[in-house]
């Protein structure tokens, strides 16, 4: 598509090259301290072991399980230090199958994972386009293809036996749950709460600095048997993320291998499911104070009622507590906060403090995506989502010029350009203006004259999903947006 549409991909910053592989890995590394250490990790579990030649293993999969997980594989994703590629697995799942379900069999009856499954290649992926220090790499774990397999298989387990013990205000990895339910569920609270008078807001937005890089082992053993999982699973889970050989690749420049025993490595399969778990029993305490989580995004709402402030900062104070004893490190140069205020000539606020840094007050943020502003106005995020839509319109003309066929432009207009017009178009599109919805509809007519043909407008693209969302809702008793809902009588 780039070739034939002369698209022309920025040349990578020269700085990204300069920068020492050595030091990345030293700096990736940094968490790691004597108690991490793997002799202080592989202790005796915290139920007695049982002879796993004597009782059948808790978690067995078949030829079945194995064959089906490696079909899943994308045949273009980057093989991990082992050089196995996706495209192998897929294309000899058969042949592969019984040879690999035997294997995953045995690490799981031994709770140990082969060394060979345990290596990792760090690509450091510029979070930003100018660097100014380490920090602004997020660093991406290349892994094996046939771990991330079992590691498939193992999420699926986790996902059934640990979903009853989740907290209800965690969105990720849930059933039927999303980023927009998580979004509209926070509005819901704060629009509810500005009905009433005498009130206003204020929203922490958490940044965790390296989040899954920070995990304790030993905490997170004692936390997976809390949530009834099996001692064998949460000892196979720390046998994974145990002795962990790691490189640093940026090009052609390799660093030397470390041993880390610290964290998850971002990239793994099971990495952002095993921080939920471990951020579970992170919960407010007060019914005026909402936190809201998907996976790491941490957000704490406060409904302020007649500037009584004191349960919102006990519960910053305690999330500060309970991060430094979970050596979870808070970010108070990325963490801010919003205030939501529309009352009538409001007094000045204390600024909020953590740790004795002054958290920053913005107007806007980007909360899982969508763009909030302090005026709960969706102009910006509108703007946001109409620059992407239009810049994205040049490619349809271009494939136009080639005479594709009528149906594969309809096809590449569903996948490239309505996909951003209806990015949680559940959350804002209630609230748009008028001329806002016009002035994104009048993409969806432009898409129509180039392809020469009627295409759904974004007002029945927003009717048809809230209705295919509420059913879903309204037919799960666990959901946390469930008792919003009332079935009316038919």
């Amino acid at each position: 598509l780039k070739a034939i549409t002369n698209y022309k991909t920025p040349s990578p910053s020269t700085e990204v090259n300069q920068q020492p592989a050595e030091d990345l890995n030293e700096f990736y590394c940094r968490f790691e301290t004597p108690h991490t250490r793997s002799d202080h990790l592989l202790t005796q579990p915290l139920t007695p072991p049982t002879n796993p030649f004597s009782s059948p293993p808790v978690l067995q999969v078949s030829e079945e399980d194995v064959r089906q997980v490696f079909r899943k594989n994308k045949r273009r994703k980057a093989p991990g230090p082992d050089g196995v590629t996706p495209a192998c697995l897929k294309t000899c799942a058969d042949q592969l199958a019984p040879i690999f379900s035997q294997i995953f069999n045995r690490s799981l009856e031994l709770c140990e994972v082969p060394s060979c499954f345990k290596r990792s290649t760090i690509i450091p992926v510029p979070k930003k386009p100018k660097i100014t220090g380490l920090n602004d790499y997020r660093p991406v774990a290349l892994t094996s293809v046939i771990m991330k397999s079992l590691e498939q298989l193992v999420l699926t387990y986790l996902k059934d036996i640990t979903g009853p013990l989740f907290d209800p205000l965690q969105f990720a990895y849930r059933a039927n749950r999303s980023v927009d339910d998580a979004v509209n569920l926070g509005l819901h609270f704060i629009l509810q709460h500005l009905d009433r008078p005498g009130t206003y807001m204020r929203i922490l937005f958490v940044d965790f600095s390296s989040a899954f890089n920070t995990i304790i082992l030993t905490l997170l053993q004692t936390k997976l048997n809390r949530l009834s999982v099996p001692s064998s699973i949460s000892q196979w889970i720390t046998s994974f993320l145990t002795d962990r050989q790691q490189l640093v690749r940026m090009g052609t420049l390799m660093s030397s291998s470390r041993t880390t025993n610290t964290g998850a490595p971002q990239g793994c399969v099971l990495s952002p499911l095993l921080f939920s778990l471990y951020t579970n029993d992170c919960t407010s305490k007060d019914p005026s104070v909402k936190l809201l989580k998907f996976a790491d995004d941490t957000t704490l709402i406060g409904l302020i009622q007649d500037g009584e402030e004191s349960a919102y900062r006990q519960e910053v104070e305690q999330l500060a507590v309970w991060c430094s004893l979970n050596n979870l490190e808070l970010s108070t140069l990325k963490t801010v906060e919003m205030i939501i205020d529309f009352r009538r000539n409001p007094p000045a606020l204390t600024p909020l403090s953590i740790m004795d840094s002054t958290v920053a007050a913005v107007e806007t943020f980007k909360f899982l995506g969508s763009i909030i502003s302090r005026d709960l106005k969706w102009d910006t995020h509108i703007d946001s989502i109409a620059k992407k839509a239009q810049q994205r319109l040049y490619f349809l003309r271009q494939l136009r010029k080639f005479n594709l066929p009528q149906e594969l432009l309809k096809q590449f207009y569903t996948a490239v350009i309505e996909s951003v017009l209806c990015t949680s178009i559940t959350v804002w599109f209630g609230l748009a203006t008028k001329s806002d919805t016009r002035r994104l509809q009048r993409t969806v007519r432009t898409t129509e004259r180039i392809i020469g043909a009627p295409l759904p407008t974004l007002q029945e693209l927003y009717t048809s999903r809230v209705r295919k969302r509420a059913q879903k809702i309204t037919l799960d008793p666990s959901h946390p947006c469930h008792p919003l809902f009332e079935l009316l009588p038919s």
